[in-house]
């Protein structure tokens, strides 16, 4: 995702699909790497642009928190990164899931602001999530701010109880399609997601 100077790249077009220009979703068999797959495609099998935001949400949270995607050296109930982050959100404790490469030297603000776009890129619903748009408008407004704080999305919700559902379903369907990633009716990667090297936030460079 990100080169020797935490310049973005483009990679991995395994899933990718020719859609029309005026096309909202793509219906296809569910594949994709284990902790990075939108709940929503589970149920539907239609790919949205809004599963690639939730996606993203777990790339944010994999640089905040230098943590995998997938592992399984955390409890059962939060064995995905999305849940980790998560629960970890909703009980006010995202210092303590900082990467310790970066907690010292970091703009904490600007971390915080960080955890609040992939708190809402993770929504369990679709609709409720940013578009790709209004997230690289708030990446630019957080560069360029002094400080490095910024938060001006509209669908900004900091609401528990929808983390508490988001938790609860995303760990019950990962754990599953863990269970059946052998089956030929999942492409699930699982080997991929918990093999990821993760690497830290740059603490002395503005994003």
């Amino acid at each position: 995702m990100l080169d020797a100077k935490h310049r973005a790249k483009l990679s991995d077009f395994g899933i990718s699909r020719v859609m029309a220009v005026d096309d909202t979703h793509l219906t296809t068999v569910v594949k994709g790497t284990a902790g990075y797959v939108d709940p929503e495609y589970y149920q539907s099998e239609q790919y949205t642009e809004k599963s690639d935001v939730y996606s993203y949400g777990v790339v944010l949270a994999e640089l905040i928190t230098g943590e995998k995607p997938v592992s399984s050296q955390r409890p059962q109930n939060t064995r995905t990164l999305a849940t980790y982050f998560l629960v970890a959100m909703r009980d006010d404790r995202l210092f303590d899931i900082i990467d310790p490469r970066i907690r010292d030297g970091c703009m904490l603000e600007q971390v915080k602001v960080m955890a609040k776009i992939a708190r809402l890129c993770l929504n369990l619903t679709g609709e409720r999530r940013p578009s790709m748009r209004d997230i690289l408008v708030e990446l630019e407004c957080i560069r360029s701010s002094p400080h490095g704080v910024s938060l001006h999305l509209g669908c900004i919700v900091e609401n528990d109880e929808e983390d508490d559902q988001a938790v609860e379903v995303i760990s019950r369907r990962e754990t599953f399609n863990i269970d059946i990633a052998s089956t030929s009716a999942y492409q699930y990667d699982y080997g991929a997601a918990m093999s990821t090297d993760v690497e830290p936030l740059c603490p002395s460079q503005t994003w």
